[in-house]
């Protein structure tokens, strides 16, 4: 009932690949079940950290849910 908190929430792909070089190249979508290139639905912790830093400082979905997939 609040509309005065400014939140973000970023899911997570469905798979999480714990030693993925950061790559800084991902793909953002909303609240929908997101898949990359090669049908994947996947991310590294690092570019995963990336894009939610990237959120903090640009502000792309202030009241929204998101989701990063690698490319």
């Amino acid at each position: 009932t609040r509309n005065n908190v400014n939140w973000s929430y970023c899911s997570p792909s469905a798979m999480f690949i714990p030693d993925a070089p950061r790559t800084g190249s991902y793909t953002l979508g909303k609240d929908r079940w997101l898949n990359n290139s090669a049908g994947e639905s996947t991310i590294g912790y690092a570019d995963y950290a990336t894009a939610m830093v990237d959120e903090i400082e640009q502000g792309q979905h202030i009241r929204q849910r998101f989701t990063a997939v690698a490319r």
